[in-house]
């Protein structure tokens, strides 16, 4: 029988301090207290975990909380003893970071009937002893938090998650209340089915958040980016997430070096660390933690004004989850997320070698991340319809889409034509080897297959090769192209596309919407190279012109490609900062001392002059200061070259692979050092592969770009053999 609702708001007010309940509290503690099964569905800041704290201390014998959030625990028991004052034992955790000591005092207080509320994390749960334990405990009801981890299309599939119903049936059954702030119809009824419990209610509350604004950033300069975001956001709470524990380290330090109080949170830290990071955080003695995507961090703070995602999260539910920590009083939250085509490679290549069936769900999950990063709707719109909820408003006002729309177009021509080259050609080929096809941009690559003698080719002239490339990207998030993960994203047409083919329709398309292919983990901030950022960067717009044409000058004069002397990039950032010394010019991307002293007094002379004569009030600058931890190496990587030694035992002292070792070199070069590595490539390469190689770059790249280089010069050339030559062509021409 249901506990009275008098009662319910007694205790409301009495532990908790709240007068009345919120949305469906109310009718879900009243079902949970008749002795009934709930499903609850709440977004995150909704008051899910009020659905089974006060029902646990109202009812008789002790609630089992089951939750995956180790770290967590504690506050959660913290909190519940604060509520109830003067007993302790009222609420404990049990997990591995418990002594001997400390779980015999739980045992204690829960076989004295003290305890009403228990936290556990499923690993435990299955093990002899606490099931032994709780078998001999009276359980008012079982609540499995993070609900969505028992399926394996939620966004963190948990497999000890998926018998938690078989350990329940051996402990003995009661109640059972499932809750989570993510999932779609699809996980709703797994996670049913698997807890047997389809007599369940379903409550569910609206996904729509409307304090929380959707932001989808171009990843050119993330780290640029977020460090001035936060800046003019100063003392607001944050959270940023990236893909990686290495990740999660250099952008704490990054940010800390830049005179943001920052600090990492990650699996890979000790449980002391993590939870004094966490502690920080909560206290506000820190304004931003870093962590991973992967690890569910569950940080219970309300006033979160920003979650920032530096890499894309594999899922919707990841993304809607890790979003919903913003705001979660109500008010401002701001969500930004940089999206690259590198990030979604990267998650692509993680893939690889797991289970087939793992396989194809992560990638159709992937594939709705992608289609959601690249539309042009409104994001509430989207992110609502994932859960099969409608979404009516024509403009939410709240998210990048309905703020700044789009320019889009009819794509039916095009994509037809896309299709049509596609089911022409015998092979498979990728997304840029196409887009060079109908731009009819002729590369070494092209030449071989003879792609420069088709019918199709230049057949989509009038357009650019990035144009042709977000045409194709778009068929394939509308499912009307297929791209191979497993043959390295070779494009072949679905049987929707071939459909479309025969009876054509308006497709709308986005001419603008192409991401660049974003900065290397492991890139260094003061290096570039091999990184184009997009052109409209937002600069002086008539500056901007002036500066080309003195580059185009400048290269004629000596004989070199314009790329050779300054990026379109740092064109774009001396358009903005207007640098009139050869200190301030080295603030510029991709601009090293050896470059500002080789070619950069006539720039700051120009700018200096057009600052004079156009009354430019410059802004205060904006530097982002990098961080220092490859000073030793980039130190010990000089001296060892100049010794001849060879990059295996460079690579093996350090403990990098060759790789790495690698793109250490690459920036200390664009840093306007001069390495000769002559002794390697003379060792290594022979003699007419440098020069075409080196002839490549001088007479026909129009960027530094290594994706380009390999496209362009084609399998003939191994990528060691491009990169090198590369380097030995920066050194010689370009420094």
């Amino acid at each position: 029988m249901a506990i009275d609702s008098s009662v319910l708001h007694a205790k409301l007010k009495e532990f908790f301090g709240f007068d009345s309940f919120k949305g469906d509290q109310e009718r879900i503690i009243k079902h949970l207290t008749a002795g009934n099964n709930a499903f609850v569905l709440m977004p995150t800041g909704g008051g899910k975990s009020l659905c089974y704290q006060l029902p646990a201390l109202v009812m008789e014998g002790t609630a089992i909380v089951i939750s995956p959030l180790i770290a967590l625990m504690k506050n959660q028991v913290d909190a519940i003893r604060g509520f109830v004052s003067g007993n302790d034992g009222i609420a404990h955790f049990l997990n591995s970071s418990l002594s001997k000591a400390q779980i015999a005092e739980v045992r204690n207080d829960l076989l004295k009937g003290v305890t009403k509320l228990l936290y556990v994390a499923p690993e435990s749960l299955t093990k002899a002893d606490n099931i032994a334990i709780l078998r001999e405990v009276k359980i008012s009801f079982y609540a499995i938090d993070e609900a969505h981890c028992i399926s394996e299309w939620g966004h963190d599939f948990r497999p000890e998650y998926r018998r938690i119903r078989t350990i329940i049936d051996e402990i003995g059954n009661a109640p059972i209340i499932a809750l989570t702030a993510t999932a779609t119809p699809k996980v709703q009824s797994d996670i049913i089915k698997n807890l047997g419990m389809t007599d369940a209610t379903v409550f569910k509350s609206s996904f729509n958040r409307p304090n929380l604004y959707y932001e989808i950033r171009d990843k050119s300069d993330p780290k640029r980016d977020i460090i001035k975001f936060i800046k003019q956001n100063p003392g607001k709470s944050g959270i940023i997430y990236c893909l990686s524990r290495k990740k999660v380290e250099e952008m704490a330090e990054l940010l800390n070096i830049n005179g943001i109080k920052a600090l990492p949170y990650h699996a890979g830290l000790d449980a002391k660390t993590r939870a004094a990071n966490q502690d920080c955080f909560l206290m506000e003695e820190v304004d931003v933690i870093v962590a991973t995507i992967a690890f569910g961090m569950g940080i219970d703070k309300p006033d979160v004004r920003f979650v920032i995602h530096y890499d894309i999260p594999k899922s919707i539910e990841g993304y809607y989850q890790e979003t919903g920590r913003a705001g979660r009083d109500g008010k401002e939250g701001q969500c930004i997320t940089f999206y690259s085509y590198k990030d979604i490679q990267k998650l692509e290549k993680f893939m690889q070698g797991k289970p087939i069936a793992e396989q194809e769900i992560g990638k159709q999950l992937l594939m709705e991340t992608v289609a959601y990063a690249e539309s042009n709707s409104c994001r509430r719109k989207l992110l609502l319809s994932y859960f099969g909820e409608e979404y009516d408003v024509p403009n939410c006002g709240a998210c990048d889409n309905c703020l700044h729309p789009k320019k889009q177009f009819d794509g039916k021509e095009e994509m037809s034509l896309v299709i049509e080259l596609v089911d022409s050609l015998p092979e498979h080929f990728k997304i840029d080897h196409l887009a060079n096809i109908l731009a009819g941009e002729v590369n070494a690559l092209i030449k071989s297959y003879h792609h420069d003698k088709l019918e199709l080719f230049g057949s989509g002239k009038d357009h650019t090769v990035k144009f042709w490339c977000a045409v194709i990207h778009q068929g394939i998030i509308l499912g009307l192209l297929y791209k191979d993960i497993e043959s390295y994203g070779l494009i072949s047409t679905t049987d929707k596309g071939e459909e479309f083919f025969r009876n054509p329709f308006t497709i709308m398309l986005t001419e603008d919407r192409v991401f660049v292919e974003g900065e290397d983990d492991d890139e260094d901030p003061a290096s570039n190279i091999g990184n184009q950022r997009g052109s409209g960067g937002g600069g002086d717009e008539q500056l901007l012109p002036l500066l080309k044409d003195l580059r185009k000058s400048i290269a004629r004069k000596k004989g070199l490609q314009p790329w050779v002397i300054f990026s379109d990039q740092a064109l774009e950032d001396m358009s903005i900062m207007y640098p009139i010394t050869l200190e301030e010019l080295k603030n510029c991307q991709g601009v090293g001392e050896g470059k500002a002293r080789k070619f950069g007094e006539e720039f700051i002379r120009l700018i200096a002059k057009y600052v004079e004569e156009n009354e430019i009030m410059r802004p205060d600058d904006f530097i982002v200061k990098s961080t220092t931890n490859r000073s030793a190496n980039k130190i010990y990587i000089i001296q060892s070259i100049d010794r001849k030694l060879s990059l295996e035992d460079i690579a093996q002292a350090k403990g990098l692979d060759m790789d790495s070792l690698m793109s250490e070199i690459e920036a200390i070069v664009c840093s306007g050092t001069k390495l000769n590595l002559d002794y390697v490539i003379q060792q290594d390469i022979d003699e007419d592969v440098v020069d075409e190689i080196y002839d490549y770059f001088r007479n026909e790249a129009t960027s530094d770009s290594l994706e380009a280089a390999m496209e362009d010069l084609g399998s003939d050339y191994e990528e060691m053999e491009i990169r090198l030559v590369r380097l030995k062509f920066l050194c010689e021409v370009a420094n």
